[in-house]
């Protein structure tokens, strides 16, 4: 089966909705980022490039053979890092509103500037009440969305969001960043862009990034967190890109040669 490396956002992880259960043609990886769920205790290494040393680690060490990745939000980015380390060992990328610039950073930004106190009093209320923060998000709280809410929202110290915030702003406000993505397209890396309906016209991705992107396209009647307001929807839409892109080479590769 053909590997899938999801990596989570800000908030992790992606395992919440058990994704392999969608997805039973693809062998499914949701790896825990540093400083979240099973690593929670890790203090080094949590920071962009720290996380996309663990990815390239989780690669060679976990998956044992190249894979498609998928980065959601703050996880786009550790997916293009990551994929610069090491592109031998990716197949393609899937970037679901994955971050490009500060724009896209906008939470990021405010956590970062916050004074720890008032960070660490934000986040206890959204811990308290996760479905205040699905409704503040413009998600119908349902009573699995709220379970699933309060799996994420427990998942990482209020620490590791404000290290990872900070190296947002940092890493994704120079110059270098893109720089990088753009080396990476280059090197000839599929990628699909993917955005939920009501949110991806506030998606800030550069234009010559869809120039370069083997597909964009929207999830219908979804926002930044498609897969969980409608992960059956999410993986449907995943596991196509994968699939048509594997078979479109396929057909490349068995086509007789013209001339």
């Amino acid at each position: 089966m053909t590997p899938l490396v999801m990596i989570h956002g800000l908030l992790g992880s992606s395992s919440y909705f058990v994704p392999q259960q969608y997805l039973p043609e693809l062998d499914v990886h949701t790896p825990d980022l540093l400083g979240y769920g099973s690593k929670r205790t890790v203090e080094q290494g949590v920071g962009l490039d720290g996380q996309a040393d663990e990815i390239v680690r989780v690669l060679r060490e976990e998956v044992g053979r190249p894979a498609w990745l998928l980065g959601h939000s703050v996880g786009g980015a550790v997916m293009m890092l990551a994929a610069e380390r090491a592109p031998d060992r990716v197949l393609g990328l899937i970037s679901v509103e994955g971050n490009f610039t500060l724009k896209d950073a906008f939470w990021c930004s405010r956590i970062a500037a916050m004074p720890e106190a008032d960070w660490a009093a934000e986040y206890g209320a959204m811990e308290d009440d996760p479905a205040a923060w699905l409704e503040r998000s413009g998600i119908e709280a349902s009573d699995q969305r709220i379970a699933w809410a309060r799996d994420i929202l427990s998942n990482q110290p209020l620490e590791t969001m404000q290290a990872m915030a900070r190296s947002v702003v940092s890493v994704t406000g120079a110059p270098a960043y893109l720089e990088g993505v753009r080396r990476v397209l280059g090197s000839g890396l599929p990628l699909y862009l993917l955005g939920g309906e009501l949110s991806a016209s506030g998606w800030d991705v550069p234009g010559w990034v869809p120039a370069l992107a083997c597909r964009s396209q929207v999830q219908p009647k979804a926002g930044h967190m498609m897969m969980l307001e409608d992960p059956a929807a999410f993986c449907g839409i995943v596991g196509a890109i994968v699939h048509d892109h594997v078979r479109a080479h396929v057909r490349g590769q068995s086509a007789p040669a013209r001339g």
